[in-house]
């Protein structure tokens, strides 16, 4: 009989200190069944894939019915090489985090909960971008369409990936903080935590509860896309022991000028294993990828060009698709967001990066963030 097992589980719990209003929001990440009366909580899974095993493994989000509702949910089906979904749920509390007199200051979260692909060779890398970029262009979606401009995002779940990555870097573009970073003071380059033993036996931390408040200031999607793919060709350059002026030698293969057409562009990234495959970088994000890099337009590479590839910039102009059209700067509205209170990860050797060996909780160590609602000030803008 085929058997299921839901490993990555995200749990949001809204605690009160007295009935009229809540303090503090909880988002538990990894938490297993039996610590739970699951009576309690509006349960919402996704079957993630079926393995050779037989067994089904998924992704599944509790939300304590007492305490918040659901006002929607959607799957997100990436269809990619790595086969993986993501949830997303637009919460509303039962009774209001803040009290106001404001009633049209939305006192709603959305939350992600997703699990990615597991890294197993550089060229996956594409992948995993692809994967958040998905995520991030559907929240976008939906918050313009649902004129959710104004309310937190959560997103929770297994990244695969360290604070080292360059889907770590991508989220931070997009202004996204990691919960147990900010409540520790960490930095972006210290990783003393571990949350994970994976299955090449390596100690690393992968789980994140990621927490963007209203009051980011955030680029264009494309273009943090567009850095986080310079970010991921750079690295294959240097993995093949390049360095800036080498990598602009391999670039511009063997033609006599001193430029990269953008057939060499291709071709090297071929050679980079990020084409060529059902899960590498297609024609359009190539073609999108030069254009960023020649900025005059003159259909070659320069060696001060060059650089926007090697140091992962691209140009600020928005284009069409953008949101600046409705935008109202200067404008300032109160909004509701969170800061983080506490964040925890257990069993509490893994703060100090030390695995404990008869530590079994499928293999990750449970994450708890604790968030407070604030009142924010917020740019009036429209995504």
């Amino acid at each position: 009989m085929m058997g299921i097992s839901f490993r990555l589980l995200a749990v949001l719990i809204m605690c009160t200190d007295y009935p009229e209003r809540f303090n503090s929001v909880t988002v538990v990440l990894d938490v297993l069944f039996s610590f739970y009366n699951f009576s309690k909580y509006s349960l919402l899974v996704s079957s993630l894939r079926i393995y050779i095993s037989f067994s089904t493994t998924g992704l599944l989000t509790a939300i304590h019915k007492e305490y918040s509702r659901v006002l929607n949910y959607r799957e997100l089906l990436f269809n990619d090489f790595g086969d993986r979904v993501a949830q997303l749920l637009h919460v509303q509390s039962v009774i209001p985090f803040l009290q106001n007199n404001d009633d049209s200051m939305q006192q709603e979260i959305l939350i992600v909960n997703t699990h990615l692909l597991f890294p197993h060779d550089s060229s996956l890398s594409i992948v995993r971008l692809h994967q958040v970029y998905k995520i991030l262009q559907y929240l976008e979606t939906y918050q313009r369409e649902n004129k959710l401009s104004q309310v937190p995002v959560m997103l929770c779940g297994d990244w695969n990936g360290s604070k080292r990555g360059h889907v770590y870097k991508f989220l931070r573009s997009q202004g996204f903080v990691s919960s147990y970073d900010i409540a520790h003071e960490y930095t972006d380059s210290d990783h003393k935590w571990v949350s994970h033993r994976n299955h090449r036996g390596n100690i690393c931390g992968v789980d994140f509860i990621w927490l963007r408040n209203p009051n980011k200031s955030i680029k264009p999607l494309k273009i943090s896309w567009a850095e986080a793919a310079f970010g991921i060709i750079k690295y294959q350059l240097q993995k093949a022991s390049l360095n800036e002026k080498d990598a602009f030698d391999f670039l511009r293969a063997d033609n006599n000028g001193n430029y990269i057409t953008y057939s060499d562009f291709c071709d090297a990234l071929k050679q980079l294993k990020l084409t060529s495959l059902s899960h590498g970088l297609s024609f359009q994000e190539m073609k999108n990828l030069w254009v960023q890099a020649d900025v005059d337009g003159n259909g070659v590479l320069d060696y001060d060009e060059f650089k926007r590839i090697w140091y992962c910039t691209c140009s600020e102009n928005i284009d069409e698709d953008s949101n600046s059209e409705d935008s109202k700067e200067g404008i300032t509205k109160e909004a509701f967001g969170f800061a983080v209170k506490n964040a925890i990860l257990f069993p509490r050797e893994v703060e100090k990066g030390i695995w404990p060996e008869n530590y079994h909780l499928s293999d990750h160590a449970r994450l708890t963030a604790l968030f407070s609602p604030v009142r924010l000030r917020c740019s009036q803008k429209s995504l």
